[in-house]
């Protein structure tokens, strides 16, 4: 707040590290902040705060938080000099008291007053508790400056309260009142010693969360990315460096002896060689060792690939995109990307799938989405390096997009993960926020401006800036010129040693042209592609005419250009390919060379290369080419896994050593990195009430002057069914006198039913339940009182909820459906689905649910789900989840339980497993279970019973011969219904009242039913799109659809589609069921009907 430049300390607690008028808005200074467990961070900040406070029991901080201030300028610089300033403050805790810990190091502080009306006032640094509140007034609380006038701002590296120059350590507060604040008690700073050899340094660059100490540390073979910013801090050593405009940080920080932090110890290629790619060989330094691509290979030594081979790229992308105005975003969920990059002439191609035609057109200006591709295999010109031969294949681009004149903003976060063995780069994209509209009718119509970004290179770090433009053509035929900024850093791990990246130029510029962008909307695919070579930023490349700098050489595209004299060149086929150049023909390395694999492996030729497989039950030695016995690990227990925070993600162990990364449901991302999805958008929330977003969730809340759950609101608090039910009573008696025997309930505070409900007249008490209803067995005469379990705590079976107040579904026939790991349930109004009354009845984090079904006679919903694999149950008025079917409960494993039904009059439940390719039976509770279908099953799915007949019916989408058959209950009398025109039957649903059994096919994109009685097949609709669960009622069929991630409701009269709804959560739906209000009728067809109990597990 300017008000207190220069007038500390305030009326308010803080802490000022360097309080000043600073400006960041050059692009060059940086402030980046991050929350650190890491044991060295804790250990460094608990060296430091004991220290500081010598005569207090020892301190072992368990959370940090880094705030750092790299090359800040200031406003309007002052008279006396200029320059930027460094430093950095550190917040650290444990369970009784916080501290401060500010950190100067020399040469970092290099002005010292700030800009205020026209002059200039020091700059100050101290802790105010503020205003203490007394009992007639206020008065200014303890104040502890550091820096208060220029020249002890000048000192702040050479001075200290914490026995370490340049550090200053405070206790800010004490439990359980955290009110003190106290300053370290060691002013005095160790004798000098001698000035010694300094190690060598490296110079550290910073951005959005991304820094690392500006020291040299041993080289981590590794390559582990570094995420976040060091505490600077250096045993007993000065550091001495320059310090750059282009945000190099140099670190002058002297530790005594006692305070030892980090130990540095040389490693060899003796003891690392094995960290370095196939294709890589190892080189010594003084202080460690170094990877290096061998010739005909480029990239970091970590991973390389041949000269002149063309390379793919894959990739999934996660995220919301809101378009224009538009309240609702279109979301990303595993979309494909592809991409195919020509190396010898800069040329790269890149496809994203599943893109709709809301969004498509709008992303068309977008061809830097896939530009950090291009540029990691740019061309080349001399003297310069693409991407892929500075950092290799492992690296996170962050960019933000800013558009003008409407200022939407996008942020787009790529992390590619190095070469998978398929020698494909892997990429996860994510992209959030809002880009302008484009017309669909100018698709096809668009410009995009070349563009030459400028590279920064600072190892770690590599920054650029640009702005671009495209022209946008209208479809009344006029055109306009827009325009956005685009700010990227693309972060990785090199290695300290290597002089190459220090010989390097610090600024490159990537020359982007012959841009081509098209929205396919037939098949939903976002296509770019761009030419790209990495030159001079004076834009020499214009001056160099050999057809090897210009990609003009005709050389195959898995070829090499060797540039000779003026334009002469030689076409050089890659390593792993055989030709003279101009053609180059792949060379099967797996028949050429005897034993290239061991003898427990199989040889897998490649394009350019070959990759060796370990069989089964065997698993790579130390050595990368010897094939051991293998011993299964489970990742996911021993916690050796690379999911994200198990707050964020789940691990899902597939047997052996494999396992699978998942977010939670509320987040977003490819499961090793998973972001918060903000479920606060228009309709999520009643109108009246306040959505408040959270860590994988949301919570919604009435307006002032409105009562209700959040997800409906009213001006006054409605009644509950007992208050309703009570005052319907009393009202009555005003006008005539209550009838002997007439009961009036009596409510709690809340308005449930108190458990024991007393007859006034007669003195009869019982006990009743959540809905009021007597519970049988438990009424007594006049004077005694029944024990009675209180039933107004029971919560619904939600945990964790992303919602406090989720309710039970009302009554009346309603839809149940499975999505992630969420049950949700639409109500019916006849045959109209009400989405504004739809909502989440039970939440499963981590669950992936399959199949669901109802039990009418129980209220019970039943679900299978997998990763694990179970079968659980639970009432939709509330209660627990009731495991029916886990490995606690039985001693045969589920392996991949899918479609589940239910007898609701034989009391029974079938479900098919896809692993063991088998239709399985149980009772209620899980026992008695039994396989009744064993043989000729090949993708068991969808199964649904038909207790009056005595029926099962079940589709199996086999792809070589996919059939819907049926049999008696009890596994006999089975029979195929249809095989003919079937080519991924998912959905399948039987309709008692008009005996239709129907079917929806995800290949031939067609909804057919049949009376399975009389074969009469006919085909309901046409042209659906990805159907999976089906159910139905009376004349409607209901399918979840993957594609459209939406119910679709069909008339079965009229065969159209007659409405859509859409859930908030836009992801794949799974099963779905219908919840009856009450049973079908029928009576239970006993003579095939299965017993049970006949039968053990």
């Amino acid at each position: 707040e300017a008000e207190y430049l220069g007038r500390m300390p305030a009326d308010f607690g803080s802490l000022a590290a360097l309080q000043g008028d600073l400006d960041t808005s050059d692009g060059v200074g940086k402030v980046f902040f991050r929350q650190d467990h890491s044991p060295a961070v804790l250990r460094q900040a608990g060296d430091l705060i004991n220290g500081a406070f010598p005569e207090d029991p020892a301190v072992s901080p368990t959370h940090v938080v880094v705030v750092t201030w790299v090359d800040v300028a200031t406003h309007e610089p002052p008279s006396r000099g200029d320059g930027r300033n460094t430093f950095q403050l550190v917040i650290a805790t444990h369970e009784k008291a916080s501290y401060a810990i500010l950190l100067y190091e020399r040469g970092g502080v290099q002005f010292h007053s700030t800009p205020i009306g026209g002059a200039s006032v020091p700059m100050q640094v101290g802790i105010s508790k503020g205003l203490v509140k007394g009992y007639f007034f206020s008065s200014q609380g303890p104040y502890y400056p550091i820096a208060t006038d220029e020249a002890t701002v000048r000192e702040l590296a050479e001075e200290t309260n914490a026995g370490v120059r340049g550090v200053y350590v405070f206790e800010v507060g004490t439990s359980p009142l955290f009110s003190n604040v106290a300053p370290g008690e060691v002013l005095d700073l160790p004798a000098e010693r001698p000035q010694e050899p300094t190690p060598q340094t490296r110079k550290a660059s910073y951005d959005a969360g991304e820094q690392v100490e500006a020291l040299s540390l041993p080289f981590n073979p590794n390559y582990h990315p570094v995420h976040q910013p060091e505490v600077v801090v250096v045993d007993n050593t000065d550091i001495n460096c320059c310090h750059s405009k282009r945000h190099l940080l140099c670190s002058t920080i002297r530790l005594s002896a006692p305070l030892a932090v980090f130990r540095y110890n040389s490693e060899t290629c003796a003891a690392g060689r094995s960290h370095c790619g196939p294709f890589a060989e190892c080189r010594d330094y003084t202080g460690g060792y170094c990877c290096h691509c061998t010739p005909g290979f480029y990239g970091n030594g970590k991973q390389c690939v041949a000269e002149g081979k063309h390379q793919r790229i894959n990739g999934k992308v996660q995220g919301r995109v809101y378009v224009g105005h538009s309240p609702s975003p279109v979301e990303f969920s595993n979309n494909d990307l592809h991409s195919y990059v020509v190396v010898n002439d800069g040329r790269s191609y890149v496809a994203i799938s599943d893109i709709p035609d809301s969004l498509g057109p709008s992303l068309m200006p977008l061809s830097a989405v896939g530009g950090v591709i291009g540029w990691a295999f740019a061309l080349e010109q001399p003297g310069f390096k693409n991407g892929f031969s500075i950092v290799g294949g492992e690296f996170t681009r962050k960019a933000d997009v800013t558009f003008q004149p409407g200022n939407e903003k996008l942020s787009i976060t790529q992390e590619f993960k190095g070469i998978d063995e398929h020698d494909h780069l892997v990429v996860s994209t994510v992209l959030e926020g809002r880009v302008p509209e484009v017309p669909r009718g100018a698709t096809g119509a668009m410009h995009v401006c070349w563009f030459s970004p400028h590279l920064c290179l600072h190892s770690p770090v590599i920054s650029s800036s640009s702005t671009r433009d495209y022209v946008v053509t209208l479809p009344e035929g006029t055109s306009e010129t827009r325009t956005y900024q685009w700010r990227q850093t693309i972060s990785f791990q090199s290695c300290q040693h290597d002089e190459s990246l220090r010989s390097m130029k610090p600024t490159q510029m990537l020359n982007v042209d012959q841009i081509f962008v098209m929205y396919d909307s037939t098949n939903m695919l976002m296509r770019y592609a761009m030419s790209n070579k990495i030159a001079d930023v004076n834009g020499e490349v214009t001056r160099v005419i050999n057809p090897c700098f210009t990609g003009r050489h005709g050389c195959d595209t898995n070829a090499v250009c060797r540039p000779g004299q003026g334009t002469h060149f030689n076409c050089e086929c890659a390593v792993g390919f055989d030709g003279d150049g101009r053609s180059c023909r792949d060379v099967d390395e797996c028949r050429t060379i005897p034993n290239i694999c061991d003898q427990n492996a199989i040889c897998n030729n490649q394009p350019g290369t070959f990759r060796c497989e370990c069989h089964e039950g065997y698993q790579f030695a130390t050595d990368g080419h010897s094939c051991l016995v293998s011993r299964p690990t489970n990742h996911c227990d021993e916690g050796t896994h690379d999911c994200d925070v198990p707050e964020r993600a789940q691990c899902s162990y597939t047997g052996g050593s494999a396992f699978i990364c998942s977010c939670l449901p509320g987040y977003i991302g490819d499961g090793r990195v998973c972001q918060d999805s903000d479920e606060c958008r228009p309709g999520s929330c009643h109108q009246d009430a306040v959505c408040y977003n959270t860590q994988g969730s949301f919570t919604c809340q009435c307006r002032p002057g409105y009562y209700g759950d959040g997800f409906q609101c009213a001006p006054e608090r409605t009644k509950t069914q007992c208050e309703a039910h009570r005052d319907s009573l009393l009202v009555a008696s005003e006008y005539r006198p209550r009838p002997v025997g007439h009961h009036v309930p009596t409510c709690s505070d809340r308005g449930d039913y108190t458990p024991v409900q007393c007859h006034a007249s007669t003195g009869h008490c019982w006990c009743v339940d959540h809905r009021g209803q007597e519970i049988p067995g438990t009424r007594f005469g006049p004077g005694q009182r029944p024990s009675c379990i209180d039933h107004g705590d029971s919560q619904p079976p939600v945990r964790p909820t992303p919602r406090p107040n989720v309710q039970p579904p009302p009554s009346g026939t309603h839809l149940v459906f499975a999505q992630n790991g969420r049950i949700e349930h639409i109500p019916l109004e006849g045959y109209d689905m009400k989405p504004d009354q739809a909502k989440t009845v039970l939440h499963l984090p981590g669950k992936l649910i399959i199949g669901v079904a109802y039990d009418c006679v129980e209220k019970m919903v039943y679900w299978t789900e997998i990763s694990p694999s179970s079968i659980n149950k639970a009432s939709l008025e509330g209660g627990d989840i009731i495991p029916v079917i886990d490995l606690k409960t039985t001693s045969v494993i589920l392996f991949s339980p899918e479609g589940i039904a239910v007898d609701h009059l034989g009391r029974n439940i079938f479900w098919t497993d896809s692993s063991t390719d088998q239709i399985e039976v149980a009772s209620m509770d899980g026992s008695q279970r039994r396989v009744i279908v064993a043989t000729d099953l090949v993708n068991p799915r969808a199964i649904i019973a038909d207790p009056p007949n005595g029926n099962l019916y079940w589709a199996d989408w086999d792809r070589e011969a996919p059939k819907i058959e049926t049999a008696y209950m009890d596994g006999t009398n089975r029979r195929v219904l249809v095989k003919d025109n079937l080519s991924l039957p998912n959905g399948l649903t039987y309709e008692p009242q008009s005996s239709l059994l129907c079917w929806a096919d995800a290949g031939t994109r067609i909804l057919e039913c049949m009376n399975p009685g009389r074969g009469d097949r006919r085909k309901m609709t046409e042209g659906i799109q990805y159907p999976f669960g089906m159910t139905s009622y009376r004349k409607n069929l209901y399918y979840t659809d993957w594609d459209r991630q939406a119910v679709v409701a069909v008339d079965t009269n009229s065969g159209r589609e007659t409405s859509e709804f859409l859930p908030l959560k836009r992801t794949k739906l799974y099963g779905i069921t219908t919840a009856y209000a009450q049973c079908p009728e029928g009576n239970s067809h006993t003579q095939h009907t299965l017993n049970t109990s006949e039968h053990t597990s």
